[in-house]
Formats: C-alpha cells, sequence, structure tokens
C-alpha cells in the first residue's frame, strides 16, 4: 500500500468517527444556573464596609412555612473558601436516612481581610510584621453580635441553636469567641486553631462565663509540634474547668494535615456533638 492511499484511509476513518461522535451528541433543551442557596450583601456600620453572606437552605424549607431551623455560622464562607463544600457536609448528614445532623441553615461570611479581622492585637514583632492589618477582631466580633446574627433572625426562621465553625486563624477567633461571650454560640467547633498567635496570650486567659450548655470540639491534624500542642493545650484547660461534663470533645487525625483537616474534622464534630440526633 502506497503512502497516499495509506493516508486517505486514515483521513477517512477519522472523519467518520468524528462524524459518528457529533451526530450522536444530544442537543441542549435548556440551561440554567445551578444554585444551592442565596447571597446577600449588606453595609456593615461597624467595619464600615460591604460584607456579603452566603446562606444555605435545607430542600423544604419554603414550603415547611412553621418550621424552624438550627443555623451553622461558618468562617471563612466565601463560595471559594469553605461554603460550597461544608454545605454539601450539611445536606448529607441532614438527609433522613443519615440523620447525624438536623436540617440546618448555614451562613457563610464571607471575607474581606481575615487576617485583620481573625486576630486581636499582638505584641509579637514577627505577627506584625506578616500580618500588617492585623488586630480588629474585636470589632468583627461586633459584626457577628449586632449585625449578622440579628439579620440572620430577622429574615429566616431559626431556633435558638447556634453552631460556629472556624479553622486556623478563624480557628482562633472561635475560641476567643468561646473565652469573650460563649452566649454567642452553642456548639462552637475549633479545627486547627492558630493559638500560637501573640505568644499564645489567648491561652493564658480564662473563660468568661463558662457554661456546661455549650457543646465543643477541637481538632487538629498532623500540623506540626505547635498547632498540636496548642489545640491540646485548649482542650485540657477547658476540661479542667469543665471536669463533670462531657460536652468537651478533641480528636487528633493522625492522617490530615492544615490543608485537609477542616472536612473530616467537621463531619466528625457532627457524629460527635449531635448523636443524640442520629438516635432518635
Amino acid at each position: 500500500m502506497n503512502i497516499s492511499r495509506y493516508l486517505l484511509i486514515v483521513v477517512f476513518v477519522c472523519s467518520t468517527s468524528l462524524f459518528a461522535q457529533t451526530k450522536e451528541a444530544p442537543s441542549i433543551i435548556s440551561k440554567a444556573p445551578f444554585s444551592i442557596g442565596e447571597s446577600v450583601t449588606l453595609f456593615s456600620e461597624s467595619l464600615q464596609e460591604n460584607r456579603t453572606l452566603n446562606i444555605y437552605l435545607p430542600h423544604g424549607y419554603a414550603e415547611s412555612k412553621d418550621k424552624k431551623y438550627p443555623v451553622i455560622y461558618l468562617l471563612d464562607g466565601s463560595t471559594d473558601e469553605d461554603f460550597i463544600h461544608i454545605a454539601g457536609l450539611v445536606q448529607f448528614a441532614s438527609f433522613p436516612w443519615i440523620k447525624t445532623i438536623p436540617e440546618s441553615i448555614i451562613v457563610g461570611i464571607a471575607n474581606v481581610d481575615r487576617k485583620r479581622d481573625f486576630t486581636y492585637p499582638t505584641n509579637n514583632a514577627k505577627d506584625k510584621a506578616d500580618f500588617p492589618t492585623t488586630g480588629h477582631s474585636e470589632t468583627f466580633i461586633h459584626f457577628l453580635e449586632k449585625e449578622v446574627q440579628p439579620f440572620v433572625t430577622s429574615q429566616y426562621r431559626v431556633s435558638e441553636d447556634k453552631t460556629l465553625i472556624g479553622q486556623s486563624l478563624g480557628g482562633l477567633l472561635a475560641t476567643e469567641i468561646l473565652f469573650e461571650k460563649p452566649h454567642l454560640f452553642n456548639n462552637f467547633i475549633i479545627v486547627s486553631p492558630s493559638l500560637w498567635w501573640d505568644d499564645e496570650s489567648l491561652l493564658e486567659k480564662e473563660p468568661k462565663d463558662f457554661s456546661s450548655e455549650r457543646k465543643i470540639y477541637i481538632a487538629v491534624g498532623k500540623e506540626g509540634p505547635i498547632m498540636e500542642r496548642v489545640a491540646h493545650e485548649l482542650y485540657n484547660k477547658l476540661s479542667q474547668i469543665n471536669l463533670e461534663h462531657k460536652a468537651i470533645h478533641f480528636k487528633y487525625l493522625e492522617a490530615q494535615d492544615h490543608g485537609d483537616a477542616l472536612h473530616l474534622a467537621v463531619y466528625n464534630a457532627f457524629e460527635t456533638l449531635f448523636q443524640k440526633e442520629k438516635e432518635e
């Protein structure tokens, strides 16, 4: 077979195959955006800037006119951060055949400057150099308490049950809220908290109005001696304060690191903190 004839056969076979694939492809009947919730932008008087809340509403929320739902507040709640995959976990865990947690609303608080919002003032020179906008967590907590929570309560059918999820610097902020204003949330899921901040000064403080009604879950992966130690110290400190209550839990995720600990930790926290829901 000469080369010209061979090339002709190859071109014919490829053209026939391409034509067959094109012919078999179905035509599009319709196309629409796929949404798992709604995004709301507010002007914050506390922060003097626009802030976005990403909201996940359980399936059937619109039809269940009289039903009230627990709220899960998620730090690092931007769509390109933790909102979408945590919403997926909540949806899965609340399926009737899974029933790890009750159907819940998620409020993802999108970031503008997490280094500014999640940290309190530091005396450590390296912290200041690495985080030049640092030290405004008190203002952000005020935003959560006086603006975000009242807005959610006024706009959605919510119960009194409120959970806070924070990882890394978000875990530092969640710990600060637990110590300073524990009444803002019933449940705290604190993952890989950056308690090294300001030479670990937060661990030297005593929580205010610590209540056995708070449920607390702390987790850390294989993240180095400092991160692992401070997470353990937080658990030990809270356990000593609340010796008679079993609402404080700790999990060491030895197969996870700082990058992938959150997903597994949150699901394990759901199983641990809401185990009564599954047993019913």
